[in-house]
């Protein structure tokens, strides 16, 4: 039987239907869930060359009950549908016009539909035609022999649409985003969407998500429950960020502008608010804000409590998002720009380029837009200034240098007042344990060449020990290499100086030579003889076991070094300065001889100086009194207990022996990696 629906075809064509198929479908999908579908599959066959003649959309739905056809089917954006499930914003409060969506790919619709009528079930169809919108045909009605109740939408002449345009992962992505918050909020019921068969998977796009209960009570204190399901979004699904309101049936009443959407970040997020509070409420428009439900009655000042608790609880989402994803990559992307300032590669520097990223981080958690829209020059800049900032007492600065790009709230302007704070009590505490680690450092290696000196090895315990407590000869300088011939020192030191990754092969025989310890400074030191110039200094090391006491010979093999250094063309630049140490327990009678030949000079342990090129030998209570001086006002504040080392040794039941020495080596290298 032909009927008649309520509006011309022109008309139904003028009052904007989908764009594309992809949306028809989605339109067509929505409403199997409004019939209380829980599972919908999207069915075709396709042949060799990606044709197909049908698309069937099937649901397990309540069905279409055939004396309600003319409410349904023969009204157009009426109001029967109103209790239904919210579409794309596309057409986000319309209705009744859903079952047209098929004509923007196909020639004809056909529902083959089951309901349950008393204890029957029932099924017919109904026909539309894509000319003739305004008529549909409702056919073969007779008692079911199924036992489900349901509808299948059946698509047939199709047009501009292939097998391919419902098996791409760009269509399935589209469904992942229109449908993925409703299938999370279902999930528990077993709400699913397929394409033959295979679930559409939408996990992906939600990386976080956080569901909390809030209890409030109204004027007359009867207490309301509401389910928060916060979803945060690996990507945009839409071009605003919503609180949306739900009754009990998961049906949207309200929604609400978040304060996020003018934010700097990716911050993707929707926020459910589920409630049977919601159930007498209708579905708002478009134009509606969520007041609008609550204005000028009794329930004004639980709505307001209400959005309080929102609003804090989605401001802590999202500042644990900035710290956690935001933030990491701002400091990643500002590092792969390289506008951070250059630190050198020891403890210390580590330590001040530690607590500036830290300040970074803080600092776009407070206020994200701090850092949008500057170009390279601008954020090397900002940065630079930061730094300079951090490095002195004027730390609070910031908060100057900060208001004169965005505004802050006052709760913006307390919480950096605070992160300022905390980040300079954070950087003393780091400091004090750098420097406690290395007392104890210095601790362990008195055991070592002192106490445990017959038993010490320079190659199996005081290489290894100072290898990782380099720091002892000055904070300026890169480990280039430990225990390495000079054809691989020479690779190392190339490489870290002049970003050099294959230097020249070295002709003479002595590159066979292993120095025990060299580092070099990447960082230039004023030239004294020429302004114009600046000085790269180097540092050649070469210990001794404790019971070698350092006399000609030591020397001799010291000055070979430094021959060699001279003579190789590679290292032999005039703008290149070179020290060389060595150190032991002893030194004899030469060296004495040699330090007053040298006195004049100026400096303490020097032993031979040849233009650019000086020689050093120290004891290594030399080498430990030096970090002592430098550090004691530090170390007498901490009440640093130089007992307390050899106490924890006696403990732990050390003796004087070889696995002693191997065990303080072992502890030296773990402190220092810490």
């Amino acid at each position: 039987m032909k009927n008649k629906a309520n509006i011309s075809d022109s008309s139904i064509e003028s009052a904007g239907l989908p764009k594309d198929y992809k949306q028809a479908v989605s339109e067509l999908i929505w409403n199997g869930y409004d019939a209380k579908a829980t599972k919908i599959d999207i069915r075709f066959v396709t042949n060799e060359v990606d044709h197909i003649t049908k698309l069937v959309i099937a649901d397990n739905g309540e069905g279409i009950e055939f004396e309600n056809l003319s409410q349904t089917f023969g009204k157009f954006l009426d109001s029967v549908k109103r209790n239904s499930f919210q579409r794309s914003s596309y057409n986000r409060g319309k209705k009744g016009k859903g079952r047209f969506a098929f004509s923007t790919f196909a020639g004809k619709a056909t529902w083959h539909t089951v309901y349950k009528k008393e204890d029957k079930f029932l099924e017919y169809n109904i026909v539309i035609s894509k000319t003739k919108k305004d008529e549909f045909e409702d056919q073969n009605k007779k008692v079911s022999k199924s036992k489900q109740t349901g509808t299948e939408v059946i698509l047939e002449q199709l047009f501009e649409v292939t097998a391919y345009s419902f098996s791409n992962q760009e269509f399935k992505d589209y469904l992942a985003k229109e449908f993925g918050w409703f299938l999370f909020l279902n999930k528990d019921a077993g709400y699913t969407l397929e394409i033959n068969g295979e679930p559409i998977e939408y996990d992906y796009l939600i990386p976080d998500n956080d569901k909390k209960e809030l209890i409030i009570k109204d004027e007359e204190q009867k207490e309301h429950k509401f389910l928060i399901t916060y979803l945060r979004w690996s990507h945009s699904i839409g071009d605003k960020y919503y609180y949306y309101f739900l009754n009990q049936e998961k049906r949207e009443v309200a929604k609400k502008l978040t304060s996020y959407n003018n934010n700097a970040i990716d911050f993707h997020h929707s926020v459910f608010i589920e409630s049977d509070f919601f159930n007498a409420f209708e579905l708002s428009s478009d134009e509606s804000e969520g007041e609008d439900l609550f204005s000028g009655n009794k329930n004004n000042k639980l709505f307001k409590a209400l959005m309080n608790d929102l609003n804090e609880y989605l401001f802590r989402k999202q500042k644990d998002f900035i710290r956690g994803h935001a933030a990491e990559e701002l400091v990643q992307r500002l590092e792969t720009k390289g506008v951070f300032p250059k630190f050198a590669n020891n403890k210390y520097d580590l330590e001040r380029k530690k607590d500036l990223i830290n300040v970074v981080k803080e600092l776009y958690c407070v206020q994200p837009k701090v850092f949008k829209g500057l170009g390279k020059e601008q954020e090397k800049t900002f940065l630079g200034f930061l730094n300079l900032l951090l490095d002195t007492d004027e730390r609070e600065n910031i908060l100057e240098i900060v208001e004169g790009i965005v505004q802050l709230t006052k709760e913006e302007r307390s919480e950096l007042v605070s992160v300022l704070r905390k980040s300079s009590f954070s950087k003393i505490l780091a400091t004090i344990k750098l420097i406690e680690n290395r007392a104890k450092v210095v601790a362990l290696l008195k055991t070592l060449v002192f106490e445990l000196k017959k038993f010490t090895t320079e190659r199996n315990h005081i290489q290894k020990a100072i290898e990782e407590s380099y720091w002892l000869f000055g904070e300026q300088y890169h480990l280039a290499s430990a225990d390495q011939n000079f054809q691989q020192l020479l690779g190392e030191y190339l490489h870290i100086i002049d970003d050099v990754k294959e230097p020249q092969k070295l002709k003479s025989y002595d590159w066979k030579k292993r120095p025990d310890i060299f580092m070099c400074r990447k960082r230039n030191i004023p030239d004294t003889h020429d302004s114009e110039y600046e000085l790269e200094e180097n540092i050649m090391v070469e210990l001794k076991r404790p019971t070698v006491i350092i006399g000609k010979e030591q020397f001799r093999q010291i000055d070979d070094y430094l021959d060699f250094i001279m003579k190789e063309e590679q290292f032999n630049s005039q703008t290149r300065r070179w020290k060389f140490y060595v150190i032991s327990n002893k030194v004899d009678d030469y060296i004495e001889k040699q330090y007053e030949a040298f006195k004049d000079k100026g400096k303490r342990f020097l032993v031979h100086q040849a233009g650019k090129y000086e020689i050093y030998a120290m004891t290594w209570d030399d080498l430990f009194r030096t970090f002592e001086i430098k550090h004691s006002y530090l170390l007498e504040k901490l009440e640093f207990d130089k007992n307390a080392i050899k106490e924890e040794l006696q403990l732990k039941g050390v003796k004087l022996d070889v696995a002693s020495s191997n065990g303080i080596t072992k502890q030296i290298i773990d402190i220092s990696e810490n």
